[in-house]
């Protein structure tokens, strides 16, 4: 028997990075749990890693159509959700001088617009007194170069965090943001960089890190895991799971 047993957990890509360590370790505590994510290969190695016991579905977090087709599909499958983990998100690594329309709608369409509603769709979903944790980020608190449209992304979402925890307060659900620093997770793979800033860049990160190391998927999951189900009284909050980097 796990302490978990009977919740239900939705996590949106879960199929890499912490979603997918979140997912491990509910899986692990009993929990029921629904992944999302986008591509075939993540999809198919995510099936392979969290065995029967998960779900896997393929759904676009910028695509609306995507996100009522999920929110049909968590209905079949659990009736109703105990904490919704909003994760699916990208990160360039771009100029601010270089950004192009493309390029900032992309970010802002997967990493803001895309929580939005996956909330609004999923909300009713959610029992009274369940749970929801948006992934927010350092760089919404701290001016970083080259994440100009990301870190305004991660600042709305930081914005959502406090509406939506006022707005589903009468239902007693909790609305909090896990908000990571440098994590060794596949996003840094997806940046897009030539492989010596990409180098660059991670060696940055971690000697300026007051903790002089990146964290673990496994780490943000024990923080998902705390808010989502432990924090019984902390709705509105964002947690900084960053060796630091935001607070020293």
């Amino acid at each position: 028997m796990g302490i978990y047993d009977s919740k239900r957990v939705v996590i949106t890509g879960g199929t890499t990075g912490m979603g997918l360590a979140t997912a491990e370790l509910l899986l692990g505590q009993g929990a029921r749990v629904l992944v999302t994510g986008r591509t075939e290969a993540t999809l198919d190695a995510a099936r392979k890693q969290l065995g029967d016991n998960a779900i896997v579905v393929h759904s676009d977090a910028a695509s609306l159509t995507d996100i009522d087709a999920l929110a049909d599909r968590v209905k079949t499958e659990f009736g109703t959700v105990d904490l919704l983990f909003v994760n699916a998100g990208i990160g360039r690594f771009v100029a601010f001088e270089d950004t192009d329309e493309a390029t900032y709608d992309e970010v802002l369409g997967i990493n803001a617009k895309g929580p939005f509603f996956t909330v609004q769709k999923l909300a009713p979903l959610i029992e009274d007194g369940g749970a929801v944790v948006l992934t927010t980020s350092i760089v919404n608190v701290a001016g970083f170069p080259l994440v100009s449209a990301y870190a305004a992304s991660k600042a709305a979402l930081r914005s959502l965090t406090r509406s939506l925890a006022r707005e589903l307060l009468p239902r007693n659900i909790r609305v909090n943001a896990v908000s990571p620093g440098p994590i060794t997770t596949p996003i840094l793979g997806k940046t897009k960089l030539a492989p010596e800033a990409a180098e660059a860049l991670t060696n940055n990160l971690r000697d300026s890190n007051p903790m002089q190391r990146f964290g673990t998927a496994e780490e943000i999951a024990k923080a998902v895991r705390f808010l989502g189900f432990e924090a019984t009284f902390t709705t509105g909050a964002e947690l900084a799971v960053d060796g630091g980097a935001s607070q020293l």
